[in-house]
């Protein structure tokens, strides 16, 4: 069970975050390359169970490589969380971990066409096996819907610029690898923040639209707090402000009780209870895996538990 290149972040915090019992049932949402499974099949005893999903075949194809009779891996989408979970016979979970994002093998591989370092095919898909690629999505959406993508899920401030670049560009002939796009987002960006290339937001809004990574998160969390048993955590690391909000807002107002109208005469214990309790703060990296994995800079872990509130 190699982690290969990849390296885990907030390995050892999410793992405890998910308050793992030795005869429990966790779900691994994001197998990657099994770093947070491999620590949680360690913590559980001869009866517990670790189900993980992934949408990349490669992760899963690294994840049969498994030999432990209480790991199951399944591929898939953690948007299909609870029809996945079904096909392994498993209604309840007492800990979910969802570590949002791209991996390390991922940006690594050339051939996957996530990453500007590497020329290669315009890909970007988690899942190869369906979908549109990146390529082709700029080859048929119109500018508006570029300049919207590239702005609302890169927080580019020149997406107008290099969406009208992209358009005069593939009137000229169809863009087709990363290099291209990376040089043409380059000529289109009059200035960038120190130590930041220009087409590196350009790059993360393609990847979180062609996978529809928000969509897939706002699916899966409802889901989450549904499968989890009563006293099961779900915990959620992110890297990108949009997911972070997402998640924050999803589990604060889960853990919110129902508002009555004021003044009435109800004891507080007869309120309607919560389905989710906050467990601490947000999480985040500390100096010392930030400095030996920079990608690990700007993760974010949140914790939350499902109290005891009837479904």
């Amino acid at each position: 069970m190699s982690a290969g290149s990849h390296r885990t972040v907030l390995l050892n915090e999410a793992v405890d975050g998910l308050n793992v019992r030795a005869d429990g049932t966790y779900v691994d949402c994001t197998y990657g390359r099994g770093g947070h499974s491999r620590l949680i099949l360690a913590r559980l005893g001869e009866t517990g169970r670790l189900i993980a999903l992934d949408r990349d075949p490669a992760a899963v194809e690294a994840g049969k490589q498994v030999r432990d009779g209480r790991f199951t891996i399944l591929h898939g989408a953690f948007g299909k969380l609870r029809e996945l979970l079904a096909r392994a016979g498993v209604t309840a979970a007492d800990g979910i971990l969802l570590d949002l994002g791209v991996s390390s093998p991922q940006l690594d591989e050339a051939g996957r066409g996530f990453s500007f370092r590497h020329d290669a095919l315009l890909d970007m898909r988690m899942d190869t096996t369906t979908g549109t690629t990146a390529a082709e999505w700029l080859a048929t959406a119109s500018v508006n819907e570029i300049r919207e993508v590239i702005r609302n899920y890169g927080e580019e401030r020149f997406a107008k610029q290099i969406a009208a670049a992209i358009v005069a560009a593939r009137a000229r002939g169809p863009l087709r690898t990363t290099g291209e796009l990376a040089a043409l987002v380059a000529a289109a960006v009059p200035t960038r923040e120190p130590r930041q290339d220009p087409a590196t937001r350009t790059f993360q809004a393609l990847r979180i639209h062609v996978n529809q990574e928000l969509e897939e998160l706002s699916l899966a969390l409802p889901q989450c707090a549904d499968l989890l048993a009563p006293r099961g955590r779900l915990v959620v690391i992110s890297f990108h402000s949009l997911e972070d909000r997402i998640v924050k807002r999803y589990m604060r107002a889960e853990s919110q009780a129902d508002r009555l109208p004021a003044r009435l005469p109800v004891r507080a214990r007869d309120l309607p209870q919560p389905r989710l309790r906050l467990v601490g703060r947000a999480v985040r990296p500390g100096e010392d895996e930030v400095e030996a994995n920079p990608r690990a800079r700007s993760a974010v872990m949140r914790v939350a538990e499902r109290t005891e509130r009837a479904a």
